[in-house]
């Protein structure tokens, strides 16, 4: 079962327990109050509210553990060991890289600042498709850390307006073939 079904599942059982527990809560109503019925069902109502406090704890630190379990960002303050590192500074209205041959199959680090505004730096591989972006800002140096799969030209577009020339904030380079044979 996909993922996304098992969680609208959980949710609708949830939400269809919540249910129950106010329908019980309005038959309960009208009935007279004892004094002794009151203190059980108070301390009932307590364990059962410290259980489901703890069981909503635990779920939501699964939940929390099992989706950023694998985080997609890059160290930003340590060394990213990779094969080759590229310095991409962006300007009003083009990027300066400091390589433009890349590597295929092999760990790629991008170190991307700005030199005035805030950029949107994103590469898309040979079929026009977004592989990876960051922003690329004045006095901040974000990393990411990439594999190129596929041979090819790859293009770095702008995704954040930058002013008048923002549409032509265009740039490319090349990931050739690892000479093993592979990728």
């Amino acid at each position: 079962m996909i993922l996304q079904n098992q969680i609208w599942l959980i949710t609708l059982s949830g939400m269809g327990l919540v249910a129950l527990g106010f329908l019980y809560v309005i038959s309960q109503a009208r009935k007279p109050a004892d004094a002794t019925q009151y203190k059980k069902a108070h301390r009932a109502f307590d364990v059962l509210r410290r259980w489901l406090f703890v069981a909503l704890l635990v779920l939501g630190l699964g939940i929390t553990y099992k989706t950023l379990w694998h985080f997609p960002i890059a160290q930003q303050h340590a060394s990213l060991q990779a094969a080759q590192v590229v310095k991409v500074v962006a300007h009003q209205w083009r990027w300066e890289l400091s390589e433009t041959q890349i590597k295929a199959g092999v760990p790629i680090e991008f170190r991307v600042t700005s030199a005035d505004v805030n950029h949107g730096f994103a590469i898309y591989d040979p079929d026009n498709h977004i592989v990876v972006q960051t922003q690329a800002m004045p006095g901040f140096e974000n990393k990411i850390l990439h594999t190129f799969k596929q041979p090819g030209t790859y293009q770095i577009l702008c995704l954040e307006y930058c002013g008048l020339a923002h549409h032509g904030m265009i740039s490319k380079f090349e990931v050739l073939a690892s000479k093993e044979g592979g990728a």
